[in-house]
């Protein structure tokens, strides 16, 4: 079992978006909340850039919760999608830049069966494939918006080993900037969402 309560440090977000997302793939998100810690380990991320990425909220809002994405890195974004999912993204970019990356997928590793109680699934399979319902298990909330995951005790990163298997497609769930091929996952993992089409990425 790796050590859930270490961190990650500023320098890990503070690169390029893109590289951060492939990077994260192997890291464990982890809560602590009064019932308990729950953590998964991620196997799927997203980038989203700055204005010339059109599928970016940095693109289209300039005010509110979305104002994050031009600070600090290694904070949390967490919004509302559709009404209805909380969304957790890290803020990841070069000091000065843009950008954030969605946490789409984790397999679940700590705190099972409070995750199956918060899901009201069984399946460990469809407690965190796909990123509202890992918000959901690990009772992440719209409030812990702008979590600073460097210093938080109750939502942080902590290291994993690096994926050496990692795939790339389009990013999905967006009508726009599905060109770019910013959506990553460790290959064969059962746990990612159910979208699978994509290649190799070239080392």
């Amino acid at each position: 079992m790796p050590d859930l309560q270490g961190r990650l440090d500023r320098g890990f977000y503070d690169r390029p978006t893109g590289l951060v997302a492939q990077d994260l793939l192997g890291q464990f998100v982890v809560t602590q909340r009064e019932d308990g810690l729950t953590a998964g380990r991620i196997v799927e991320t997203e980038a989203y850039l700055g204005a010339g990425d059109p599928a970016s909220h940095a693109a289209r809002l300039k005010r509110g919760p979305v104002e994050v994405m031009w600070g600090e890195p290694g904070v949390a974004y967490v919004y509302r999608s559709y009404g209805i999912h909380v969304m957790l993204n890290v803020v990841a970019k070069i000091t000065g830049e843009t950008g954030a990356v969605l946490i789409r997928a984790l397999e679940p590793v700590e705190g099972l069966d409070l995750m199956r109680q918060r899901r009201g699934v069984e399946d460990e399979r469809l407690l965190c494939s796909g990123p509202g319902k890992l918000c959901q298990a690990l009772g992440i909330e719209l409030d812990w918006q702008g979590t600073d995951l460097v210093t938080s005790e109750r939502l942080w990163i902590a290291p994993g080993l690096p994926v050496s298997n990692i795939a790339v497609s389009g990013r999905i769930g967006i009508s726009r900037g599905q060109e770019h091929q910013w959506r990553f996952w460790e290959t064969a993992n059962a746990h990612v969402s159910a979208h699978r089409r994509g290649s190799p990425l070239a080392v």
